[in-house]
């Protein structure tokens, strides 16, 4: 029985995410909102210079534009969890496309950098971060089997927009100013609104109206054509009616649910996570002026974030491919930690690159290292927490991580200050990836699978089927008997009702236990159809 109109009668396909189809709509928008998140607080940097000479300030000062940006959008975390949760995804992006490009729009008119700090730092900053946050969401709710390869092309979107919105924005800036660009800007960012409206939520509903078909189907399947099937069906629907009058009033949904922190495996991530944030941007940061100190020519140094951009391209989707073999994704939390090693290993070889070819070949393996950490770090935490949790789990993570963004690259500035040597930063940040790489791994081994291990096994119950969708069936069956004995209903009405029921509860559980075959045979035994041999009969007493 395939997907039909649930009108005829037939049963269709339970809901679950479609791995594609709209998906790859969805996709594309988190492949926009991912570049415009993190990619526009690094472009507006060509604008710094010009904004030095208009209001008077120093390069310090002008930096704190992309500095409040990243604050925003990872501080905002849990604002944004908060606001998923109440509103839904789709109107929380609307709202922060509308505000990141106002906010733009806004900073063409300004007269003094504290103005500037808050229409492009504050005002952008949370704009994106209620696009960044809800899109990751809605990429989790689309896609399952496919979810580390959507993960790892939604990611790509950081670099191939960080190569493209750098040059334009210094196009804009010599055709239109400084001025002329950041209008043009925030009207770029009004795509924002355009992704967040083709974040259409899955249809929930689906799953009340195929419940209902699904009762009607087995009613017609079971009972004689005539006035019994319309009893039987009336019989089921009650005891439906009478089962959701005895459940427990439902709670309303956490705003932020911190039970996520019983989760041991949320911890390790988040003990992990923030040790990598301390050292993982320190490198890139650092590299042009490493690369200057070095001797090399100043197009020649700034060309290499260039091909570090080029290779993490194409190492995202990459990565993600190979986190969706069935034989990995299982291990995920170890190609992640294998991940951060490579780029942890890769800084601290890097340390006493002397050349030119030496800083070209660094480049080369920390953009594969530093697109593999980027492509699975989220899918890890969809794998830890579910998509049920994912949203407050995400906000609570970024809200830590701003803290590690804080402490980690204004140390390391203060060090080169200090001790006017790159190497020992490098030795210093790919060891704080190392650490980090290193927990991860070791912590999920011990903590999480020796567990695991220690738990004894459920015990199996033959009769149940293994689900909480028979057991569920069974209840059906013990309430049909009490609602129908209840309202002393005629005896052939009970029948049918205990049919229809028992039927329900075997289809469930054929459909988990993949076994087919016929029912046993034995007393109490009712014909499925008129018409039909005994491999569809069915015994009332089974459960």
């Amino acid at each position: 029985m395939g997907r039909a109109d649930p009108e005829e009668g037939q049963l269709p396909a339970p809901v679950k995410p479609p791995d594609g189809g709209w998906g790859w709509i969805v996709l594309l928008g988190c492949f926009v909102i991912t570049g415009f998140s993190y990619a526009f607080p690094k472009a507006v940097s060509v604008y710094f210079k010009e904004l030095m000479k208009d209001f008077h300030v120093g390069y310090s000062d002008t930096a704190w534009i992309s500095s409040i940006m990243l604050a925003m959008l990872y501080g905002t975390g849990p604002v944004c969890s908060i606001m998923v949760n109440q509103f839904g995804c789709r109107p929380v992006m609307l709202i922060g496309g509308l505000l990141a490009s106002s906010g733009m729009i806004l900073a063409s008119f300004t007269t003094n950098i504290i103005e500037l700090y808050l229409t492009a730092g504050v005002l952008t900053g949370l704009g994106m971060a209620l696009n960044f946050q809800p899109s990751l969401i809605m990429l989790g709710t689309y896609f399952d089997k496919r979810r580390p390869l959507a993960n790892g092309l939604a990611a790509a979107g950081s670099p191939v927009f960080l190569s493209s919105l750098s040059p334009l924005g210094q196009v804009l800036l010599e055709k239109f100013g400084w001025r002329g660009g950041f209008l043009i800007m925030g009207g770029l960012l009004l795509n924002c609104c355009t992704c967040g409206a083709v974040m259409r939520p899955l249809d929930m509903g689906m799953k009340r109206k195929m419940e209902k078909a699904q009762d009607k189907y087995e009613a017609k399947e079971m009972l004689p054509i005539g006035g019994k099937s319309e009893e039987g069906i009336s019989t089921i629907d009650g005891t439906k009616k009478a089962k959701k009058s005895k459940k427990k009033p439902r709670k309303g949904k956490k705003l932020l649910d911190f039970s996520i922190f019983s989760n041991r495996g949320f911890i390790i991530y988040t003990i992990s996570k923030f040790i990598l944030v301390l050292g993982l941007f320190v490198p890139p940061i650092l590299l042009v002026n490493y690369a200057k100190d070095t001797g090399v020519p100043d197009t020649e140094a700034a060309f290499l974030l260039s091909i570090i951009g080029f290779i993490d391209i194409f190492a995202r989707p990459a990565c993600g491919m190979v986190a969706g073999l069935k034989w990995v994704r299982p291990h995920v939390a170890y190609l992640f930690s294998f991940a951060m090693l490579f780029n942890g290993l890769t800084d601290i070889c890097s340390a006493r690159a002397s050349n030119y070819t030496g800083l070209v070949i660094f480049c080369v393996f920390f953009g594969i290292s530093y697109g593999m950490v980027g492509a699975l770090q989220f899918e890890v935490l969809m794998a830890i927490v579910g998509s049920q949790k994912f949203s407050s789990a995400i906000g609570l993570v970024l809200l830590i991580e701003a803290f590690a963004v804080l402490i980690g690259p204004p140390s390391a500035g203060r060090l080169v200050d200090a001790l006017k040597n790159y190497e020992v930063i490098f030795y210093l940040a790919g060891s704080e990836v190392v650490l980090s790489a290193l927990f991860l791994a070791m912590a999920t081994y011990c903590c999480l699978n020796r567990g695991k291990e220690k738990e004894p096994p459920p015990e199996e119950n033959p009769s149940a089927g293994g689900g909480s969708d028979t057991e569920e069936a069974e209840s059906d069956v013990q309430e049909a008997e009490e609602h129908s004995s209840d309202n002393h209903q005629p005896a052939h009405s009970t029948d049918n009702a205990m049919v229809a029921a028992s039927e329900e509860a075997n289809h469930v559980a054929e459909e988990q236990s993949g076994e087919g075959g016929s029912c046993p045979e034995g007393d109490g035994e009712v014909l499925a159809r008129d018409g039909c041999n005994t491999d569809q009969m069915v015994q009332r007493d089974s459960f």
